[in-house]
């Protein structure tokens, strides 16, 4: 095997740890956060240790108006496989917690997991942008990560989590909802 051949092959048997935004603002929120992360953690490449901020009741944004409060959460899990390959097993665990794939943007939905990151990679394709795009912008996001990786510096970040939730102007404050989920 060639000397590419094999960091290839390394880089898809090593494990990354990847932060995923869990949201929901319809039906038994609380219920499909749970089954999510359930799903999340029988992943094949799953390894341990997960990691599950608080859930927080949080103000819609961008969606259509008198949306539903979502309840969001942030889990970091370690994976042993490709950022593409978790995307798709994300898409499949929206599917079974009913969200359409048809679905429009920024509309209420039952389950909405985002990739926020995967390890120190950064991918910029049609399909997926790691980092998030717009995780900096997001107290949503940015809180309940910062509950679990406060000193986390994402790629293309020169300040950590914390400091980038600094950075946020105020807004209405998060609500915690219940830690043990």
């Amino acid at each position: 095997m060639s000397e590419r051949s094999d960091a290839v092959c390394e880089l898809k048997t090593s494990t990354a740890r990847a932060g995923i935004a869990l949201g929901s603002n319809l039906g038994d929120r609380l219920a499909r956060l749970r089954a999510a992360r359930a799903s999340l953690s029988r992943l094949p490449g799953v390894e341990r240790p997960l990691l599950t901020s608080a859930v927080y009741e949080t103000e819609p944004v961008g969606c259509e108006p008198d949306a539903p409060e979502f309840l969001n959460a942030v889990i970091e899990i370690g994976y042993a496989g490709s950022a593409h390959k978790l995307l798709r097993a994300l898409g499949k665990i929206e599917t079974a917690g009913g969200r359409s794939r048809a679905h429009a943007r920024n509309a209420s939905r039952t389950l909405d997991l985002d990739l926020l990151y995967f390890g120190d990679q950064t991918i910029s394709e049609s399909d997926l942008e790691l980092p998030h795009p717009r995780l900096h912008e997001r107290r949503f996001v940015l809180e309940p990560l910062a509950e679990i990786r406060p000193d986390l510096v994402l790629p293309r970040a020169t300040d950590n989590v914390a400091e980038l939730l600094r950075r946020l102007p105020e807004s209405r404050p998060l609500l915690r909802v219940t830690s043990e989920w």
